[in-house]
């Protein structure tokens, strides 16, 4: 497991391209037969994925960093498969995982194992995990009963449809919120005009790009703005202080995972069009 820490706004202005780069992207995510996983200092968070290929992959803790006997051991899981069909194994309990289905396990799951259907067309998990302070039973949301809130617009390249799937209303948690955004073809921009969140950090995986795109993604305090390079399956650090918006080369999909203080989708600190420098 690698480890993360999160610089402050000031230390953050002085950072070179390369060390905004190996403080918040995560480039190597989605490793056939691997638990690739980075905890990050900001809110705790672990951000991992899981390609099972060949075999059973099994979700372990990593006792130096974790201090636990197992995975969820004080710890809640959110998990969306962009993948071909798989299932996940819960205390014996199998999830069947179709393409952008989720599954939220709560604390206390003991055994978590991914598997793929079809090895040659193997299952993509993507997860965030975050501290839970009290018990909520695992439940499988399938893509259609995702709440979907479109917004935007073609005038303004942003015209998206938002899937929640972990969220107040739907799957009670401790303090993880997840959910899918796609952008319609011609639509390139998210989260414009942008905000923050300073009661809680946020993790963005961008996917469904070429070989040859791209997604600029933007960062930092709003007049002092800073930019990532992102390609396809890659994720994103977002701290408390930073805002987030981003603009592709062409019309994408991104997972984000919410952890802090408040569970509220809405809980947005708007950045005026005006104050981005």
């Amino acid at each position: 497991m690698e480890v993360r820490y999160s610089p402050d706004p000031k230390s953050f202005d002085i950072m070179s391209t390369s060390e905004i780069r190996e403080t918040f992207l995560l480039e190597d995510l989605f490793q056939k037969n691997k638990i690739p996983m980075v905890y990050s200092d900001i809110d705790r968070s672990i951000t991992g994925s899981a390609v099972p290929t060949t075999k059973k992959l099994k979700l372990t803790a990593s006792k130096k960093e974790m201090a636990a006997e197992y995975f969820a051991q004080r710890r809640e899981i959110g998990i969306i498969n962009i993948g071909s069909e798989g299932s996940i194994i819960v205390d014996k309990q199998t999830y069947k995982m179709k393409n952008k289905d989720a599954l939220y396990i709560g604390r206390g799951a003991k055994s978590i194992e991914f598997t793929s259907k079809n090895g040659k067309a193997p299952a993509e998990y993507y997860f965030v995990s975050y501290p839970a302070h009290k018990e909520y039973p695992t439940e499988h949301i399938s893509f259609e009963k995702s709440t979907p809130v479109k917004l935007g617009s073609v005038k303004e390249c942003n015209a998206r449809t938002i899937y929640k799937y972990i969220h107040p209303g739907t799957v009670l948690t401790c303090q993880l919120v997840m959910g899918l955004t796609e952008l319609e073809e011609g639509s390139v921009w998210n989260t414009m005009p942008a905000h923050n969140h300073q009661r809680r950090s946020e993790v963005y995986m961008y996917f469904g790009l070429e070989k040859d795109s791209l997604v600029v993604h933007l960062m930092g305090m709003p007049d002092e703005t800073r930019h990532i390079m992102i390609r396809d399956k890659q994720a994103v650090l977002s701290p408390s202080w930073s805002f987030h918006s981003g603009c592709g080369t062409q019309n994408y999909s991104f997972i984000w995972s919410m952890g802090g203080e408040n569970q509220d989708f809405d809980d947005m600190d708007w950045i005026p069009m005006q104050d981005l420098k």
